[in-house]
Formats: structure tokens, sequence, C-alpha cells
């Protein structure tokens, strides 16, 4: 019985382990990625520049009232939470 419980501990042992190195291999993973979108975005956004500024331009204008009015709407005292 004393080897059985032996064993299972060291099972634990082996699958913590593994979990320690998924943990890190799952962060690393999400940094890469949120990089890559990062930069897809930039990417798209001058694109769009150089190819139709007007396009550019309304995008922009979009993005700059939707996040003005968030901030105006948003509860005076607490960080804007997104939804």
């Amino acid at each position: 019985m004393e080897r059985l419980l032996q064993y299972m501990d060291d099972i634990d042992d082996l699958v913590g382990a593994f979990g320690l190195f998924y943990e890190q291999f799952r962060r690393l993973l999400l940094m890469v990625v949120a990089l890559l979108v990062s930069l897809a975005l930039i990417a798209s956004g001058v694109l769009l520049a150089i190819w139709h500024p007007p396009s550019a331009l309304v995008a922009c204008l979009l993005l700059s009232i939707t996040l003005l009015y968030r901030s105006l709407r948003a509860p005076s005292g607490e960080p804007m939470q997104s939804t």
C-alpha cells in the first residue's frame, strides 16, 4: 500500500511539473499572438491610409468618437470596463 501511495505522489508531481511548463508556454503563446494581431492591425491601418485615405479618415473619426463617448459616459471615479 505504501508503494502505491508513493507512485501516486510521483505521478502527481509529474503532472504538476507539466502544468507549470504548460502555463509558461501558454503565456508565451498568448503574448506572441497578441503581438502578431497588433502588428496586423497597424499594418492594415497603414495600408488603408495609403490606398484609400477617405476610408482611413472615416475609420479614425469613428474610433475617436467612440472612445470619447465611452470616456464621457463612464461613471466618475471608476475606471472604464471593457464590454
